[in-house]
């Protein structure tokens, strides 16, 4: 009984030690490649910090360099007086306009997807395809479709309307329009097939209900469809939101210096250009970062305050 419990004791600190062992590189990666930075950008966001500064001689600063590496609040007033930072800001708040759009957009094609058509697979995939390709890619494919002079669709409009397009992306008034179809475009696939996964688990008994009280086509669609979707709705709706705030590929690659007027930059467009710059203002765009991630923190609380009721929709 006792070498029992011994062999038992045995073979649960091998399989402990070994849980450790693939824990640990883990928990180590996120210390230092989250954790860390995390913490060390809220120290940054307060100083003048640059690449050049060695971090490990502050202490032998004098009271004078001292002064001047720890700025306080300083970037914090110089970021809100920036009129770059509010046109970036108000530009990233633009472009999440697509993200309403899309979703339309996505739903209407799961309709389509959720029925037995012919080629439907083949459709499906089709939608998919640019959700998996290069976003550089996609994004210089774009550029030369909107290209004043030889592009795709400006030829276009000229043969069907006569019509002289503008060069998209080096107008103020259509480079974030433009920018946002491209997007919106690139994201359909996926959406669509968030919103497909949800159609095929919706209850059937519902319909058969509703089918035999003598519902019609929209009232089921109004009341029992709609309804039921908005848990994934609201899914997409936050990520959409983060990740609308992160972008930053798309006016990069194809608006390199933030469009006319800055018409294009997004946030972290504004941050990047700051923290590997010229300037190389590293401890300004800590500061700038934060600042974005308290708006996305606050509209993030504020949709999971109006977020619908938690409850299990799908069968």
């Amino acid at each position: 009984m006792k070498n029992t419990e011994l062999n038992k004791s045995k073979k649960w600190n091998d399989e402990a030690r070994a849980g450790l062992l693939f824990v640990i590189a883990p928990v180590v990666g996120f210390f230092l490649f989250t954790a860390g930075p995390f913490l060390f950008s809220i120290f940054a966001s307060f100083t003048s910090w640059d690449s050049m500064t060695d971090l490990t001689s502050l202490h032998k600063m004098d009271e004078i360099d001292r002064s001047f590496f720890y700025v306080g609040f300083e970037n914090y007033k110089e970021l809100f007086s920036d009129p770059d930072f509010w046109h970036s800001l108000w530009n990233t708040f633009v472009y999440m306009i697509g993200i309403p759009l899309g979703m339309i957009w996505a739903f209407s094609l799961a309709l389509a997807f959720n029925k037995e058509l012919p080629g439907v697979k083949v459709y499906r995939v089709i939608y998919y395809i640019p959700v998996v390709s290069s976003i550089v890619a996609v994004s210089l494919l774009w550029s030369w479709l909107y290209n004043g002079d030889y592009g795709l669709l400006n030829q276009f409009l000229n043969w069907a309307f006569g019509v002289k397009g503008p060069n998209w992306l080096q107008n103020e008034h259509t480079v974030k329009p433009a920018i946002m179809l491209m997007c919106v475009w690139r994201g359909v696939g996926n959406t669509a097939l968030l919103y497909l996964g949800g159609l095929q688990n919706l209850p059937k008994s519902y319909y058969e209900a509703a089918v035999i009280d003598g519902a019609n086509g929209w009232t089921i669609f109004r009341k029992i469809t709609w309804p039921l979707m908005q848990p994934i709705s609201f899914y997409i709706i936050i990520t959409g939101i983060i990740g609308g705030a992160q972008m930053i590929v798309e006016p990069q690659i194809m608006t390199p210096t933030g469009g006319p007027d800055y018409s294009s930059a997004t946030i972290v467009f504004y941050i990047w250009q700051k923290a590997f710059g010229s300037a190389d203002l590293k401890g300004y765009a800590c500061a700038a970062s934060w600042v974005l991630a308290i708006i996305v923190f606050v509209v993030t609380a504020i949709q999971f305050k109006l977020s619908p009721a938690s409850e299990n929709y799908l069968e």
